[in-house]
């Protein structure tokens, strides 16, 4: 039986790095994200196993430009969600505010309810997502993104009860990484730095182990662990720069 994923922003990052060790054991992979230069970089170095699609999660046609991809790729046994943004916005910018919910929550459920409604049908499947351990508390300096990653944990939580309420095939591993070493940390300096296509490895090992939530790596386990220890009177003084 061939082996069949989808990757939802896999032009940079982890989800570039994913495509790359998926394509390397043996996977015909669908590839989608906005920028298409990127993605037909992919293809161009295995045509044989990637089929592509530009899709903006956020766009009314996500939902249609998915299956088609899927109708493409001949069908979807993993599906990995790596589409995502997020900055520092200590100074409350509505637009920055506003484009991280839109991306992180409207474009995360459409293109989530878009394959689990597709996988119900056809004899179900893993679908992975990148959220982040931002999503473990309100953080200040980045109020939408920490906000929009606790709405993808709880989420992916809540479908995958609906998923054993409805006795459906379908699995769920919730991967929730620190700082990772992606353009989307460009320009600033972050702690306990992560290697994208180490993180990447991890996800794919926790898919394949069926882990329902995996925070990567050892260190962030431990900062999680005591982050949520913190009485939420004393997490409203605290002073967390990044």
């Amino acid at each position: 039986m061939m082996k069949r994923a989808i990757v939802i922003g896999a032009s940079s990052g982890i989800g570039r790095e994913v495509c790359k060790l998926l394509i390397a054991d043996g996977w015909h992979v669908g590839i989608a994200a906005r920028r298409e230069d990127k993605l037909a970089e992919i293809k161009a170095a295995s045509p044989q196993s990637v089929e592509m699609m530009r899709i903006d999660v956020t766009a009314d046609d996500a939902p249609e430009r998915l299956l088609a991809l899927v109708k493409a790729l001949g069908g979807v046994n993993l599906f990995v969600f790596c589409s995502g943004v997020g900055k520092q916005n200590a100074g409350l910018d509505r637009g920055v505010e506003l484009s991280t919910v839109d991306v992180n929550v409207k474009g995360f459920t459409c293109m989530i309810d878009t394959i689990f409604n597709y996988m119900a049908e056809n004899l179900g499947g893993d679908i992975a997502v990148i959220s982040s351990i931002a999503g473990t508390k309100g953080l200040g300096v980045a109020p939408s993104y920490s906000a929009t990653k606790a709405y993808q944990n709880t989420y992916v939580q809540a479908l995958e009860q609906l998923a054993n309420m409805r006795r459906l095939h379908i699995r769920f591993t919730d991967i929730c990484p620190g700082f990772v070493d992606t353009p989307l940390l460009a320009g600033g300096k972050y702690p306990m730095l992560m290697d994208k296509t180490v993180v990447a490895r991890k996800l794919l090992r926790a898919v394949k182990a069926h882990r329902h939530v995996r925070v990567i790596d050892w260190r962030y386990r431990i900062l999680v662990f005591f982050w949520r220890l913190i009485p939420n009177f004393i997490w409203r003084k605290l002073n967390i720069k990044s």
